[in-house]
């Protein structure tokens, strides 16, 4: 029977074994013994099935993946220690000098240094284009350009791309289209659906849910992420058993923790949108967001994460963060506590103030990560915040 997506992330486990145990049990070694010296060759060779060593294959590790695959609509997986090595591992496995990467400028800030400091040293050229405009997207392929690599929603303003027509264009170009999936998770969006090749995942963030482990994932067409699982196998970007066991539990939840953020969130974004002191909010599923109509299109909820231009620019922005009683000041996001974040002075300072402004970061921009509180204390500590950094 066709299982419903909550019911493949609490039932899609490995095998029992000898033990009966109910919930997956945890395979921390770091090798595996083979039955004989003929099972341990045909086991290198790729011609009999086996666990050889855990820095790329273990129960756990596995497990995660497969699950993370059958939520995602992909054929294979490969998990990593981080959501960076994640991304890393999908651009590097996948050029060499002389290719050409075109990518959104609306990306996490380390994502961006990757593709703008990193990979040019090897000889890899790239172009940032705005992640919601088309024609730039069209405008900007090259006859050596690779792959494009896109986050929707955008970090962190929360821009839309179109993914359907991205998936067009790379078909009709031959690029690898490569997608961050993070913010949204497979519960509200299926790239793969989209055409999108590999999709990528930052399980620390709503993954996990509860800032506990890190780790990442690259989910995708067969062909291509097995590029991925050799980069990895030989460079050690793989995820420990223990956070892939953490990981593969997170995701029996993630559908009703999802249900939440976004309820919460949307709340949070209609409070802000009224209040006198709030400019500008942006959230996918607020009928104001400019691109609300693809946004209900792609993302079945709108997420966890609100965006907002606080008058006052940084210094309020920086008065307003402290003033703030629930909400937590770290540099992360997907937990069930609320997270509050000033991208100008953490997540992209490294970004000259000409190039926050491209990608649409301004000085009083707040990112609040929505958590799993109950919403009248959310908003009440938003209120009581902005009342007191005037």
């Amino acid at each position: 029977m066709n299982k419903h997506f909550e019911t493949l992330a609490i039932r899609s486990q490995m095998e029992r074994t000898a033990q009966n145990e109910h919930s997956t049990p945890l395979y921390l070694t770091s090798s595996f013994v083979f039955d004989s010296a003929e099972n341990g060759a045909g086991i290198f060779k790729g011609e009999i099935e086996g666990n050889l060593y855990s820095r790329f294959s273990n129960p756990n590790t596995d497990e995660f993946a497969r699950k993370l695959c059958l939520l995602e609509n992909c054929e294979s997986g490969v998990a990593t220690a981080s959501g960076m090595a994640a991304v890393y591992t999908a651009l590097a496995a996948h050029v060499q000098a002389g290719d050409h990467i075109l990518a959104s400028g609306a990306i996490f800030g380390n994502s961006r240094y990757i593709i703008s400091q990193i990979l040019p040293k090897m000889g890899v050229e790239y172009t940032f284009v705005d992640v919601d405009d088309n024609q730039a997207w069209e405008a900007a392929v090259r006859e050596n350009t690779k792959l494009i690599y896109v986050e929707t929603p955008s970090n962190p303003t929360l821009k839309t791309a179109d993914l359907a027509f991205l998936g067009h264009m790379c078909i009709s170009h031959d690029l690898l289209y490569v997608m961050d999936n993070c913010f949204a998770t497979p519960y509200l969006q299926q790239p793969a659906k989209y055409g999108a090749d590999l999709v990528l995942h930052s399980a620390t963030k709503y993954i996990d849910g509860q800032g506990r482990v890190l780790g990442g994932a690259i989910l995708g067409k067969e062909e291509k992420v097995r590029v991925c699982y050799d980069f990895i196998r030989r460079t050690g970007a793989s995820l420990s058993p223990f956070n892939a066991w953490v990981l593969s539990k997170s995701l029996e939840t993630l559908a009703v923790r999802m249900d939440r953020h976004c309820d919460n969130a949307l709340l949070l974004a209609k409070f802000l949108e009224q209040h006198p002191d709030i400019e500008q909010v942006t959230y996918p599923h607020l009928p104001s967001y400019p691109q609300y109509d693809l946004a209900i299109k792609q993302m079945s909820q709108g997420g966890g994460l609100v965006g907002c231009e606080i008058k006052g620019g940084v210094e309020r922005g920086k008065r307003f963060l402290n003033a703030l009683q629930l909400h937590s000041l770290t540099a992360n996001l997907g937990d069930t506590r609320s997270i509050a974040t000033h991208p100008a002075s953490t997540t992209h300072s490294k970004l000259k103030s000409e190039e926050q402004l491209e990608v649409g970061i301004t000085p009083g921009f707040i990112r609040f990560s929505v958590g799993l509180e109950h919403s009248n204390d959310i908003i009440a500590d938003v209120e009581q915040a902005l009342n007191n950094s005037q």
